[in-house]
């Protein structure tokens, strides 16, 4: 029988929950999680179910030392290779990149690659623990997610991982990722309401003022343009773009501005960016206003047409196509929280 079908079987019995913290990431990236289980316990015994969680914060190498960008150095009871017992879920926190070349965490990558559904019920991640849980090769052939500011680099070292940049957490068979910093937090509270109902999980989101499904907005806010070098030809453009968005910027016009042919354009736009130049325009003129949104008080009608965006209703599908959130909701989300009124800010 296997680790799972007996979990399933007394689905009563106390549930142990190891967070793997990894050197030099923030600590809510394995705090946030802990605390979440750990108020889950709580919530649980206090409703009188003999349910629970033991949750165990372990380090990935044997001095059992996790170091943080605070200058705080953290000393775990654990190292992850010591725990022997059955794991029900297994998390691994953040990444160091350059601690994880070492060869200090080469014995944490073995054990991770022994870890299957017969000595563990589920594996998650939050931020670049992704890139651990793929060093170790259990994210093959999955859906995954990690900070956005981290998706190109896991889908061009791991190319057998489908990387999702958007999502703030996705689940692919038993395998759980999420993105970054408090993206753990959602995570934990979707794993707790899965585990013990909907009414506990709200529980724990109230004791941890947290949304415990945010509303409106269910994806990472990241960059949606691609990376590219100054010298390429989207570098070129940046400020001819930015003071034309207002006006229509058909691939003709584009390339004329260039000297260049619109087929020939278009070729070598794509090649550099790897999106093709309608698309690159149509992502700048959101990422702009999302910048007017965030730092202005300019009427939403002012801002579809400043940004090229037609008009409200052209606004809001393009922003629910690209953000999946509205223009008003998104700066009612992300509006700069000191406002200034006569002189004053509260």
């Amino acid at each position: 029988m296997s680790y799972d079908e007996c979990m399933a079987i007394n689905n009563q019995q106390r549930k142990q929950v190891v967070i793997v913290a990894m050197s030099g990431n923030m600590l809510l990236n394995f705090a946030g999680p802990a605390d979440v289980f750990t108020n889950a316990d709580k919530c649980l015994s206090k409703s009188g179910s003999k349910a629970g969680y033991d949750v165990l914060i372990a380090s990935p190498t044997m001095d059992k030392k996790v170091c943080t960008p605070t200058g705080m150095e953290i000393v775990c009871q654990y190292c992850a290779m010591e725990i022997k017992t059955p794991i029900d879920t297994l998390i691994v926190a953040g990444n160091d990149f350059r601690a994880s070349k070492k060869s200090g965490y080469n014995d944490f990558y073995n054990w991770l690659s022994f870890i299957n559904e017969n000595n563990t019920r589920r594996i998650g991640s939050v931020c670049g623990g992704a890139f651990a849980l793929a060093e170790a090769g259990l994210l093959n052939g999955k859906k995954a997610t990690t900070h956005w500011q981290l998706s190109e680099k896991l889908k061009k070292d791991y190319p057998l991982v489908d990387v999702n940049n958007t999502a703030f957490y996705t689940n692919d068979g038993r395998v759980y990722t999420s993105g970054g910093v408090s993206s753990g937090i959602d995570l934990a509270l979707a794993l707790v309401e899965e585990d013990h109902g909907k009414d506990i999980a709200i529980q724990v989101a109230r004791k941890l003022v947290f949304y415990l499904s945010r509303p409106g907005f269910q994806v990472q806010f990241g960059n949606l343009l691609p990376v590219y070098e100054s010298s390429d030809i989207a570098g070129k453009l940046h400020n001819w773009f930015r003071e034309n968005l207002h006006e229509p910027l058909d691939v003709a016009r584009v390339a004329d501005h260039l000297n260049m042919s619109a087929r020939n354009f278009t070729r070598v736009f794509h090649k550099q960016t790897g999106v093709p130049p309608a698309k690159f325009i149509e992502k700048l003129r959101v990422e702009t206003a999302r910048k007017y949104l965030e730092d202005t008080d300019m009427p939403l009608e002012s801002i579809a047409e400043k940004c090229g965006l037609g008009g409200l209703v052209s606004m809001r599908r393009t922003f629910l196509r690209h953000l999946m959130t509205t223009p008003s909701d998104y700066r009612r989300a992300f509006r700069t929280s000191l406002k200034v009124v006569g002189g004053d800010v509260y």
